[in-house]
């Protein structure tokens, strides 16, 4: 997809805004009319909106009830159709999907707060990767796939294990000064 500058976001101070990783995972996969799609950690509904205003029935949802409310917000003002939630990765979620979507908590700290959740995946960086990797069988319908913001500044070491069982695909990179991004495309070995 392409990033779509007429997408209106309006912004909250308590919920991760719209930034370069969030366009960097917008640009790097398509979706189809018709695809069943979820986005677990919505935060703004950036990402969502997009994949609705190209074809995807999307659902979404948050750990932060602030981003709930924004995402629901943001959809509105955009006259896009979203199922928004409030959910801990599958905590809420119900069906199946053709693609699960995270722009996960990567960075290798361990704040607390409604907004620190959006950036902090624990000491190693993790978060909720392995939950939500746990979860995908009973969420994804055949030939589904999961696609995922990682880190270099995520325990690689413990990323790579992680990661062994799965069949696993780079769809881009963004290098900044102080770590390398990556969307990865994840399919189960079923």
């Amino acid at each position: 997809m392409k990033f779509d500058p007429s997408i209106e976001i309006t912004k909250n101070d308590r919920v991760y805004p719209p930034s370069e990783d969030s366009i960097l995972l917008i640009e790097s996969f398509d979706v189809v009319a018709g695809e069943a799609l979820l986005e677990i950690g919505c935060g703004s509904g950036v990402v969502s909106l997009h994949c609705a205003k190209n074809g995807a029935i999307v659902t979404c949802g948050d750990l932060n009830e602030e981003a709930v409310a924004l995402t629901k917000k943001n959809a509105e003002l955009n006259v896009l159709g979203l199922c928004v939630m409030h959910t801990n990765v599958y905590s809420n979620i119900t069906g199946r999907y053709d693609t699960i979507l995270f722009n996960l908590p990567y960075l290798p700290v361990d704040e607390e707060g409604e907004l620190a959740m959006s950036w902090s995946g624990g000491d190693d960086g993790l978060g909720p990767l392995p939950a939500l990797l746990d979860g995908a069988p009973s969420r994804l319908n055949p030939n589904g796939r999961i696609i995922v913001v990682v880190s270099s500044l995520m325990d690689q070491s413990k990323l790579s294990d992680l990661l062994s069982k799965y069949t696993v695909r780079t769809l881009s990179e963004l290098p900044l000064f102080f770590e390398k991004l990556q969307v990865l495309e994840i399919r189960l070995n079923r």
